[in-house]
């Protein structure tokens, strides 16, 4: 792991260093890395939005679509109740 020097006001570092105690961070550096994996997560999610605003239109979902879907579910909890009894009879 690394350890790259980064210069900040007092101001700054006084906002960390009161981060770090209100919410119970050992180090800094624990703060700064969440705050760092926080970003690349909302960066990542940005992205899907993206994604999706760009991707060719679907089907409109309504009632119909989720019953279809509770239908699809229902169907395979059934096939595995099935299968679960039967390995057990075995």
């Amino acid at each position: 792991m690394t350890a790259p020097n980064i210069t900040l006001p007092d101001v700054l570092r006084s906002f960390i260093d009161d981060q770090v105690r209100q919410r119970g961070y050992s180090t800094r550096s624990e703060y700064v890395r969440e705050l760092i994996r926080k970003d690349q997560n909302r960066q990542h999610q940005r992205g899907l939005v993206l994604d999706g605003a760009e991707s060719a239109p679907t089907v409109p979902v309504n009632g119909d679509y989720f019953e279809s879907l509770r239908a699809k579910v229902r169907v395979r909890m059934r096939s595995a109740n099935l299968q679960s009894q039967t390995s057990l009879s075995l």
